[in-house]
């Protein structure tokens, strides 16, 4: 997956975090709302909703601690050619610690997601569709992983205008 969204995680890593700034450096965004944004490829068909955090936070040994990220990005994506149809999707923009799993809460909701490499995602279709549940409830998501140099991140997503940017994106890709 990551390499259908490189164009996009390259737009974001340039742009910031800032909705204006990442809108002047990507083609095929379609819509923002608020915190989420919506983009739409072609060919083949694939749309998405997409946002950065709000805030992050690195620490090693209980103590904050500088370090160099590429880009963070939570979606939802939806792939018609490939059969896909809202799934869930987390980069934190570092190898994460083979094993660990991510953990990602959605108020009282926690879910563990696989890793391989920088990527993370939940392990069915039907974890998919809770995480998306919980999002569209949820006031912020709270994504905490570990790199293999253990480093402990946490990065919150606001899901504010979350429900509008997966219903928008589901509707572009006829879902």
């Amino acid at each position: 997956m990551k390499s259908k969204f490189a164009s996009l995680i390259l737009a974001f890593a340039l742009a910031g975090t800032a909705p204006a700034a990442q809108a002047q450096d990507s083609t095929n965004r379609v819509s923002a709302n608020t915190a989420w944004s919506v983009f739409v490829e072609e060919n083949p068909k694939e749309c998405w909703a997409v946002s950065t955090p709000k805030e992050t936070v690195n620490t090693r040994d209980g103590r904050p601690v500088s370090v160099r990220r590429g880009a963070i990005l939570m979606m939802v994506s939806w792939r018609p050619e490939k059969n896909i149809a809202g799934e869930v999707y987390f980069t934190g923009g570092y190898p994460f610690k083979p094993g660990e799993p991510v953990e990602l809460t959605i108020g009282s909701e926690k879910f563990q997601l696989f890793t391989k490499g920088e990527d993370a995602w939940p392990a069915s279709p039907e974890e998919d569709a809770k995480i998306i549940a919980a999002m569209k409830r949820g006031a912020e998501a709270v994504v905490v992983a570990y790199s293999k140099r253990g480093t402990r991140t946490e990065d919150t997503f606001n899901l504010l205008g979350f429900t509008a940017a997966v219903e928008d994106a589901a509707k572009r890709c006829g879902g």
